[in-house]
């Protein structure tokens, strides 16, 4: 008996946990810098597949010195805080094509 008490304890638990996540309203999103601002903490970014530019404030954790204008990154959001920036790797070049033909 105490053994089902104590796993559905931590089945409650875990979902709680979970939906608070959910809730805390933090996403992940693709996109492109647009400019960065190191002193006052701050990027404008452009999110994959949209036109609009959003003014993000950054954690005091976040290395805006990592970034430039014109880099393809995924960052975290929780409303117009950037929790979190990864730089997205560079695209390999492309290789020559052998010339065909006679």
């Amino acid at each position: 008996m105490k053994k089902i008490v104590a796993i559905l304890a931590v089945a409650v638990l875990v979902v709680s946990m979970a939906s608070l996540v959910f809730a805390a309203g933090i996403s992940m999103e693709k996109g492109t810098i647009k400019s960065v601002d190191e002193k006052a903490g701050t990027v404008v970014f452009c999110a994959e597949g949209t036109n609009k530019d959003t003014t993000l404030k950054a954690e005091k954790g976040v290395d805006l010195s990592k970034v430039k204008a014109g880099d393809k990154v995924e960052v975290s959001v929780e409303k117009d805080m950037l929790k979190h920036m990864m730089v997205a790797p560079a695209a390999p070049a492309a290789k020559p094509r052998p010339a065909v033909g006679c």
